[in-house]
């Protein structure tokens, strides 16, 4: 049996298992249902003679790599619809009402039809896709349509399936890209050694989106009451492993040092959880109205949307994940110049790697560590000012792959 065949059918097969799924899972159930609106809401929003340029991501980091390269696209090309398809409903739910895009919708299920519908209706000039996102059945049409398609911020490793032994239908896929920008040296040489030449090492576009978050304001009237001139430690992201550590330095420290804790997980239970663990003055950013903030040394944000503005309030920032499920955006804090502090776990995040290398990101291992790490920054401001130099340093030299990519679609449209 040809492969595409019975790509086709393994595709078909997993739809059908995710509907039956999605009758007990609400997650699912959002990838099931959202997709059956994509094609509705395509066909309200995209004329038929629409000049189209088209993105897919599969989530919000991936969106917030192609953020730069469509805020570009719609000074260059204003006459052009831009088209935002996510895979994931934790990337859709949130950023649906975009108006970075004329259209954001589910990207429909990889089958052979589902593509053929799509792709008529939105009539791309030009295809971006994001990351990691290979979808077969896609990039076979776009190549048959002779559509540019290229792939953004890629990162690539021996592990994939691209370079293995048994990968030829993968690697036939990622051979119908006109153009690979990747983040990296080892990512263009793991491209060559499967024949395929047509890459360019831009670095990772997230690094000219944060480094755009200076430009704006970050002031927020409630930090400046809160931190009232002093110390000031944010920890962005955290998981209940990173909260148990931090709550323990927290109630035994002697340093006069103010507290943010952003959780992850912000539902009521949790926070409660935190703060009944706390031993000092806390208070949550939903109670915050007619109090003087200066009294309280924990502050709790128990909301979403706020956390890159008060990184630019901390000394010091945690970055939670990486003791967990994965380490969450170091590159946000790490535009504002301040030593950032991580868990152990890191692999697969490049430009942690890079900046724990460099001494700009420092990873804790255990309870003890971290209070020894905080103890020796806490008294040593040159310091915090020398790390914290490192990744604003690192952000200024490699940013640039949006507009370097940019250059490259100028030459097509």
């Amino acid at each position: 049996m040809p492969l595409r065949l019975l790509y086709n059918i393994l595709i078909n097969i997993a739809w059908f298992g995710l509907k039956v799924v999605a009758l007990f899972n609400a997650k699912i159930k959002l990838f099931v249902k959202g997709r059956k609106n994509s094609f509705p809401i395509l066909k309200e929003k995209i004329p038929s003679n629409s000049k189209t340029i088209w993105m897919h991501v599969a989530s919000l980091g991936e969106f917030e790599q192609g953020l730069p390269i469509l805020e570009r696209l719609r000074t260059k090309y204003p006459e052009h619809k831009l088209v935002l398809s996510f895979f994931s409903p934790s990337g859709y739910e949130v950023k649906k009402n975009t108006i970075v895009a004329d259209v954001v919708v589910y990207l429909p299920m990889d089958s052979n039809s589902k593509v053929k519908r799509f792709l008529d209706l939105i009539n791309p000039e030009l295809a971006i896709f994001v990351k990691y996102e290979v979808w077969p059945n896609y990039l076979y049409h776009l190549k048959k349509s002779k559509v540019p398609t290229i792939l953004v911020s890629a990162i690539f490793s021996e592990r994939q399936i691209y370079f293995k032994s048994y990968g030829g239908f993968m690697r036939k896929s990622l051979g119908t890209f006109s153009h690979f920008f990747v983040q990296d040296e080892k990512s263009k040489k793991l491209l060559e050694s499967i024949g395929f030449s047509n890459s360019t090492i831009g670095g990772d576009t997230r690094l000219d989106r944060v480094s755009e978050i200076l430009k704006r304001n970050n002031q927020l009237d409630f930090m400046d009451s809160f931190k009232n001139n002093q110390l000031c430690l944010v920890a962005g992201s955290t998981w209940p492993e990173d909260e148990e550590i931090l709550i323990d330095h927290i109630n035994n420290t002697e340093e006069k040092v103010k507290f943010v804790i952003a959780p992850h997980e912000i539902k009521p239970a949790h926070i409660e959880k935190i703060t009944s663990a706390l031993q000092k003055r806390t208070i949550l950013y939903s109670e915050i109205d007619n109090q003087n903030l200066k009294d309280f040394d924990i502050l709790i944000i128990d909301t979403i949307g706020l956390l890159t503005k008060i990184y630019s309030y901390a000394n010091i920032a945690y970055v939670g994940g990486g003791f967990a499920t994965g380490l969450h955006n170091t590159m946000e804090p790490a535009v504002f110049g301040i030593p950032i502090i991580i868990g152990p776990q890191f692999e697969g995040f490049k430009e942690a790697k890079d900046l724990v290398k460099e001494g700009g990101i420092i990873p804790v291992s255990n309870q003890d560590s971290f209070n020894n790490l905080m103890s020796e920054l806490l008294n040593n401001p040159i310091s915090i000012k020398n790390i914290g130099d490192i990744n604003s340093n690192y952000i200024n030299s490699n940013k640039g792959a949006a507009d370097l990519i940019m250059q490259y679609i100028s030459k097509i449209i």
